[in-house]
């Protein structure tokens, strides 16, 4: 018998269709149903998947961590998938957004990777989800957009620049 955490309970949208996804303690239940699948990592966000007796080979092609969407292609075809935590569908029960729109002071690494392009520059005003940047990382581009709206005060980064996970990339002025 296996129980749902409720620490892991996710919805996906994918190509718009809606999803509940929960952990458990053989696999993962969608809507519902069980499923066990056998995931093995290929390297440079390749996988190989065994599900219900069938292959599937799967390819990270995009993960923009900020809104958390990811675009995947299964067997060559793509599919794009938003994914809600617990936290997310709390705050849109209660008629909020997680990514509400609010003063900013900085935007830090999510992750190692290398600066590919600047999509803006000193004194800019961003609005909410604008794109800042892309940060390539384990092969993936990541468009790195905007927590809020704000006017960006300093660049600590330029294209073709190396980072650390959590160094601060861009300042906003307060």
């Amino acid at each position: 018998m296996s129980t749902t955490s409720s620490s892991s309970a996710y919805k996906a949208i994918i190509n718009k269709r809606s999803l509940d996804i929960a952990e458990t303690e053989d696999g993962y239940t969608v809507n519902g149903a069980a499923l066990q699948p056998d995931i093995l990592p290929m390297g440079d966000g390749y996988f190989h998947i065994l599900l219900e007796n069938k292959s599937y080979r799967a390819e990270v092609v995009k993960a923009d961590t900020a809104t958390k969407t990811f675009t995947f292609k299964i067997n060559n075809k793509p599919y794009t998938v938003e994914v809600k935590d617990k936290f997310d569908l709390l705050l849109e029960k209660m008629g909020m957004s997680s990514a509400a729109a609010g003063k900013i002071n900085s935007l830090r690494a999510p992750m190692p990777g290398l600066i590919i392009d600047l999509k803006v520059k000193q004194g800019d005003t961003v609005k909410l989800n604008d794109p800042l940047l892309i940060l390539e990382a384990m092969k993936m581009e990541n468009i790195l957009k905007s927590p809020g709206e704000g006017i960006v005060k300093t660049l600590k980064i330029k294209k073709g620049d190396s980072v650390e996970k959590n160094q601060v990339l861009i300042e906003f002025q307060d």
